[in-house]
């Protein structure tokens, strides 16, 4: 309609802050000065998946204070790519007209997001904010709703803290042919595993993670750490804390650049949880959080008299009172609960402890380390961050607000008295649907879209023959 033809949809709705405009200059003359041939507009759905527009370099800059118009259906889509929502019915199946008939929202770029991408030097990368054609913000977009907590913290004076510390698997392919539809591409592991940081193990395959190193840098990541990890293939990645919704840009680019990165070179990355390969192991993201003062910096999670301050303590009860429900968004996928098993470094129950790798919980620092906090073990690396991010405030506050007691550390983890982890995804969704603080921080609309979407995966899944029950009934039965 009209607001294609406006030269500046921005400034009208008050989209940018002082320091976005100064970005957008820099992009501007960085898009120049480098020779730039396209930008790339990118925004994060549900899933965490990037998915956007490319331009031509002329066009981006023209359109970048008045966005760009994309079907709003990208975000009604599960993870096939099937749209799960009557779009042309009355409302769009929300009941909102402005999702009704496949209709356009506006990606609005954040200019603070801006990169070069190393890989394709000629290539500009920026991040974009959901906007409905009348300015107002798209309650679907997921770094809105991250955005929203964040805003709850700055009313209290504080501001979120995260640290990633991200497990993938990394493949050689096996031959240069694309796959047909619904076929995997052909690998072969880098390594025979088992190996947990070992140097060798490392240095055989040095090129590649060299690669990595340089184009995450060349990004401005705050890359602390390449690691060989337990299993065959399996890598980890870890970064410095950042603040606000930057660890979770930062997650969502990381995952696209190794990806991107990999492809090149010949190999296949994947964030999948427990891919179905042989001797492969579980891949965990372990997320690293505190809060910390505005006013001076101070990380409220310390304490000097004691393992965290009271803060720290009922922020900590907080995620072991609503651990079920926030699943739904630390592990996402059916694949993913495949990796809560006893005695695998990871959690199979709502617990927490002191420097202890197998509880859900692990809290860090303590006795006054300025860099106390806590790292939450439950999540899976194919996580949307901005989702997985925003539950750990959500059920924290609640925890700060109820002063909840975490009770007990649990020292032997996996005979601990504690209650059990969702089995499945199908247990967490109905956490998620019953637990009242997600329905009113979220919104009770943002839930059932959520777990709408989730549930078409689960239907899918359902209807699908399995290899194990081929090998379970077709010749007995």
């Amino acid at each position: 309609g009209l607001r294609r033809w406006m030269t500046d949809y921005v400034a009208p709705h008050a989209l940018w802050s002082a320091e976005q405009y100064r970005a957008a200059g820099h992009l501007t003359a960085t898009a120049l000065e480098r020779g730039l041939k396209v930008v790339r507009f990118a925004f994060a759905d549900v899933h965490g998946v990037l998915r956007g527009k490319t331009l031509v370099r002329e066009e981006a800059l023209r359109v970048l204070r008045n966005g760009v118009n994309a079907s709003a259906t990208l975000l009604l889509k599960d993870l096939c790519g099937r749209t799960s929502f009557p779009v042309y019915t009355p409302g769009g199946g929300f009941g909102i007209p402005a999702l009704q008939g496949a209709a356009d929202m506006v990606l609005v770029p954040d200019p603070l997001t801006f990169r070069v991408l190393p890989w394709a030097p000629h290539t500009g990368w920026v991040l974009c904010d959901l906007h409905f054609q009348d300015g107002a913000p798209l309650p679907l977009s997921t770094r809105y709703v991250l955005r929203r907590c964040l805003d709850r913290l700055g009313e209290r004076g504080l501001e979120f803290v995260a640290g990633l510390e991200v497990e993938c698997h990394i493949f050689r392919l096996d031959g240069t042919a694309v796959p047909v539809d619904g076929e995997l591409p052909a690998t072969l592991p880098l390594n025979t595993g088992y190996q947990y940081l070992t140097e060798v193990r490392y240095d055989e395959i040095d090129p590649l993670m060299e690669a990595l190193r340089v184009n995450l840098q060349a990004l401005e990541m705050p890359l602390r750490s390449l690691e060989i990890e337990f299993g065959p293939s399996q890598v980890e990645l870890t970064f410095g804390p950042t603040v606000g919704e930057r660890p979770a840009d930062l997650m969502v680019l990381l995952r696209s650049a190794v990806k991107q990165v990999c492809r090149r070179l010949g190999y296949h990355a994947t964030f999948m949880c427990r891919p179905k390969l042989d001797n492969v192991v579980s891949s965990g993201w372990h997320l690293h959080q505190s809060l910390r003062r505005v006013a001076d910096g101070v990380n409220v999670f310390a304490s000097a008299e004691a393992l965290l301050s009271a803060l720290g303590q009922g922020y900590l009860g907080g995620l072991l009172a609503h651990a079920a429900a926030a699943t739904a968004f630390s592990t996402p996928t059916i694949n993913g609960y495949k990796r809560y098993r006893p005695f695998a470094n990871a959690p199979d129950r709502v617990s927490w402890a002191r420097d202890n790798r197998g509880v859900m919980v692990r809290v860090l620092g303590g006795d006054g380390d300025p860099a106390t906090r806590l790292e939450n073990r439950v999540g899976e690396p194919a996580a949307n961050p901005y989702l997985y991010m925003a539950s750990q405030i959500v059920a924290g506050l609640d925890g700060v607000d109820r002063a909840l007691d975490p009770g007990p550390s649990a020292d032997a983890p996996y005979s601990a008295d504690a209650p059990a982890l969702p089995k499945g995804l199908v247990e967490a969704l109905a956490a998620l649907r019953a637990d009242g603080c997600f329905q009113e921080q979220f919104g009770g609309f943002f839930i059932d879209y959520f777990c709408r979407l989730k549930q078409a995966e689960i239907d899918r899944f359902m209807s699908a023959v399995t290899d194990w029950e081929h090998r379970e009934y077709f010749s007995l039965l």
